[in-house]
Order: structure tokens, then sequence, then C-alpha cells
């Protein structure tokens, strides 16, 4: 009995012996690793980390991701710029690119016409240089219209509707005032589109400017309304002001260019037409010194 009591005793007693042995074994290795173990970086700490930092790269500097920053950049161009504007600036803007369209339009048809029209003076002016009356010059010049054949016709005009009377002096006269009556119609029809081109060069810096003073003044009312004063906010109702400004300085810039060159172009075509009066003025004095010989002639005779 003593020998089976003992070993009940032995029984119970190896399990109570075994589990702490189980269970603490692998407390000296956590406490004390071994040197060998790699060390095993925490996956579920790095992971928020690389998050973060790849959500703050994503961000610019506007607090907005790269893709919106860039679609910001894109919209301020001057078509998008034209049709975020105000009524009212759009209508200066279109006004001034129709007023820019006139003034190279009347620039290339007055290239056109003044080129031709000093060609063909300065043939006729030659074709006439040897011609010993007025007869003459009208048949060199033959049927073709010009300003030198208007001055040819008007003297012979008045030399017929003068005859019989002795005083040259007056003839002369009445056919310079007839010859510079059709100058001054030919320096008007010259004129013709420089006067529209003086009054885009003159008024279209300020049109631009009136519809920049507009947009700016919108620019102001929204940003008292959005109670913010960030440029993001701010810039693009100020750009599309300033671009009625540069609309007007595109269309104003070239018309005064092109007027003072269209001013030295007619001022050389007016002082051909100047020598042509005095080509038919010439002529006419020839005329009426021939007839006084031929008189005096028959006279002696």
């Amino acid at each position: 009995m003593a020998r089976l009591f003992a070993l009940a005793l032995l029984t119970l007693a190896a399990p109570a012996s075994a589990q702490p042995a189980a269970t603490g074994a692998p407390a000296p290795a956590a406490s004390q690793p071994s040197a060998a173990a790699p060390a095993v970086p925490p996956t579920v700490s790095s992971a928020p980390a690389l998050e973060t930092d790849a959500h703050a790269v994503a961000m610019d500097s506007m607090g907005r991701p790269p893709s919106s920053s860039n679609s910001g950049l894109h919209e301020l161009s001057p078509w998008s710029m034209f049709l975020a504007a105000d009524i009212l600036v759009k209508a200066v803007m279109v006004g001034l690119a129709f007023a820019s369209l006139v003034t190279w339009t009347v620039c290339i048809a007055k290239t056109i016409e003044l080129a031709t029209l000093q060609r063909s003076l300065r043939a006729a002016l030659g074709r006439i240089f040897e011609a010993k009356s007025l007869a003459d010059a009208q048949h060199a010049l033959g049927s073709k219209e010009g300003v030198l054949s208007s001055l040819l016709a008007a003297a012979m005009r008045e030399a017929r509707l003068s005859a019989g009377i002795s005083s040259d002096a007056g003839i002369k006269e009445r056919a310079a005032s007839s010859g510079a009556e059709i100058v001054r119609a030919e320096a008007r029809r010259i004129r013709i589109g420089m006067g529209l081109l003086a009054t885009i060069g003159a008024t279209s810096p300020f049109v631009g400017l009136f519809g920049t003073v507009w947009g700016i003044m919108n620019s102001f009312i929204g940003i008292s309304k959005s109670q913010t004063t960030n440029l993001a906010v701010v810039a693009p109702g100020i750009a599309e002001a300033l671009l009625a400004t540069a609309f007007g300085l595109v269309a104003a810039i070239p018309a005064v260019i092109i007027y003072n060159h269209f001013a030295r172009v007619t001022k050389g075509y007016l002082e051909l037409v100047s020598r042509a009066q005095g080509a038919a003025a010439r002529l006419l004095s020839r005329d009426l010194d021939r007839t006084h010989v031929s008189a005096h002639s028959r006279a002696a005779e």
C-alpha cells in the first residue's frame, strides 16, 4: 500500500513540473534573442509611414494633387480666359479683334492700290515726256484712264472753251483751277481708309482699358463674395481682364504703324500727281504760244 501511494504521488507531481518547463522555455528566447537570428522589420508599423510619405509627395503647395494643379495651369490659356470672361469683356475683345481684321484688310488693299497707281502714273509720265502738245500727249496715253488723262482733258477743254480770248493768263489760271480740283479729288480718294486706321490706332487702347477695368471690378466683387484673398481665386479674373488690354494693344499698334507708312507713301504719290499737273500746264502753255505764233505768221503774210 505504501508503494501504491508513493507511485500515485509521483504520477500527480510529473504534469505539474512539466507545465512550468513548457511555459517557461520560450521566455529566455524572447528576452534574450540569439545573435545569429536576423532582425525582421515591423511590417505593420512601416506601412502607414510609407502611405503618409506618398500622400505628402502627391500633394502640391496649394494642397491639391498634381493633376488638379496641372489642369488649373491649362485653364489659364487665352481661349479659356476668353470663354470665362464677362459678357461685356467678351464684346470688347470681339470688337477689338474685328478692328484688327479691318486694319490688316485696309493694309493689304491700300498696298495694292498705291503700288498700282504709282506704277501706272510713272509710266504715263514717261510716255508724254516727248509730247509737244496736249493732243500728242493724249494720243500717247491712248484710252487709259488715270489722273494724268483727267488733267490733260481738263486743260484741252479749257483751251477749247476759251477760244477767241486773247488773255493767255486767264486761260492758264482757269486750267490751273480745274487741275487743282482734280488733284484734291485724287488726294481724297487715295486717303480713303486712312481715317479708319487713325481711329483704330487712337481708340483701341482705351477700349481695351475699359474692358480691363470692368473685368477687374468683377474680380473684386468675386473676392468680396468668396471672403478670401487667395491668389488662386484672384488670378483668373485679373488675367481675363488684362487680356482685354492685350487685345487693344494688338489692334492699336499695327494700325498706328500702318497709318504712318501709308502717310509717307501717299505723300510720294501726291508728288507724282503734282508733277502730272505741271506737265499738263506746260503742254497747255506750249499750245497757247504755238497758237499765237501761227496767228502772227498768218497776219504777216
